[in-house]
């Protein structure tokens, strides 16, 4: 069953759902969302902390990147708290040579680069994603 909140998705991921699956679900759910007032509901809630820090930032980041790039007029307060940022960098390809860490640190959005999560220049975009083309 797709999450229809964050807090949902991550519940289903401590449950034993596959992380990048269920997220990717959770964006498509953000998505279809009819209003800003529906969107914000889905990442009003704060998610769950469990086990895995870099899981624990991540929301935080897709929470407040979501909110801006949606124009959504606020960012759910929970999204800064200390445990939603890494002590050490998260480069999110698998096995980055030192170029692709430096491509990473300079594309990243701000909303992860803050947390110490270096991804591409667009992470969340989605085929059905207004923001995807």
């Amino acid at each position: 069953m797709r999450p229809n909140t964050l807090a949902e998705a991550v519940e289903q991921i401590h449950l034993g759902a596959a992380q990048d699956a269920t997220l990717a679900e959770f964006i498509d759910s953000f998505d279809l969302a009819a209003t800003p007032d529906d969107r914000y509901a889905c990442i009003a809630d704060e998610p769950a902390m469990g086990e895995n820090p870099k899981l624990d930032a991540l929301v935080g980041a897709m929470a407040e990147y979501l909110a801006k790039q949606h124009r959504l007029g606020r960012v759910p307060p929970w999204t800064s708290g200390p445990r939603r940022r890494l002590d050490q960098p998260w480069f999110t390809t698998a096995s980055p040579t030192d170029a692709m860490r430096e491509y990473l640190t300079f594309a990243s959005p701000a909303e992860f680069a803050s947390r110490n999560i270096f991804t591409e220049e667009r992470p969340l975009r989605r085929a059905r994603s207004p923001l995807a083309r």
